[in-house]
């Protein structure tokens, strides 16, 4: 397996860090791209897109979005919108920009709301969507666990790990976090359920059984607003990073999922 890192340009002086899975099983295939969390970069995947290119014997990219990592810097406040925005101009210039006709798009949290989003602006392209834990709507654990993570980062370890992926990013990325995700505005107009029904193709909606960051509904109503084309999957035993504390369990359902749709 060859890993392969690039800067990839964009319009506007937008410049994305993109890392590349590649080996022979992959030719002809869709790729499976990697979509971060709202606190993510490359590394903090850690062996996962290795993991998961093995099993599938697609091509995996990981690319870090505007503000993380070595991508573009972004300033403060984040808009109410930014998740749209992600989803409906930035992923569909880079799919452009590298020529990926056919992918597979796979989002953890922020990163599984890109996927979604992301799914329905480029249904021309896009084979197949997973999520975890990802968001259609602000509730109360959401808001109860990014309170509780602000509590931490003051009065903890936090920023120094953190910034062992962050740098002198670390305190940019988490105000743009939580600043924008506890602004009233971001909770009452942060809804993606309009969205769902443009997504045609298969979707894998996974969470956590006990993700404290979002209720057991953000999976339901997800798959309730795509359609019979969506299946649902609660991962035993798990918070809300799943690929990281379950892994086996992903890979399994994951790969399951993608030979049903005739995609590996």
């Amino acid at each position: 397996m060859e890993v392969r890192d690039t800067q990839v340009e964009l319009q506007d002086g937008v410049s994305l860090r993109v890392r590349d899975y590649l080996q022979p099983s992959g030719e002809g295939k869709p790729t499976l791209i990697l979509l971060h969390e709202a606190l993510g970069c490359v590394e903090m995947w850690k062996r996962f897109p290795e993991r998961v290119a093995a099993e599938t014997g697609l091509n995996v990219m990981v690319y870090e979005r505007r503000g993380y990592g070595q991508s573009s810097p972004i300033t403060l406040p984040r808009p109410d919108d930014y998740l749209l925005e992600e989803g409906q101009v930035w992923l569909p210039r880079l799919l452009e920009q590298l020529g990926l006709e056919e992918v597979i798009l796979f989002g953890h949290s922020d990163g599984g709301s890109v996927a979604l989003i992301g799914a329905a602006s480029c249904p021309e392209r896009v084979r197949a969507v997973v999520t975890l834990a990802a968001h259609i709507y602000v509730d109360h654990l959401t808001i109860k666990g990014i309170e509780e993570a602000v509590e931490r980062y003051h009065n903890s370890d936090l920023p120094e790990r953190l910034a062992r992926y962050h740098g002198d990013r670390t305190d940019l990325i988490f105000r743009a976090w939580y600043e924008t995700w506890l602004r009233p505005s971001c909770q009452q107009n942060l809804n993606l359920r309009p969205l769902l029904g443009d997504i045609r193709c298969p979707a894998l909606i996974m969470q956590g059984d006990r993700d404290e960051y979002g209720v057991p509904e953000q999976v339901t109503d997800t798959c309730e607003g795509i359609g019979t084309h969506a299946e649902s999957f609660f991962v035993p035993d798990c918070g809300h990073v799943p690929h990281l504390e379950q892994p086996e369990a992903v890979l399994k359902k994951t790969v399951s999922f993608l030979a049903a749709q005739q995609l590996l």
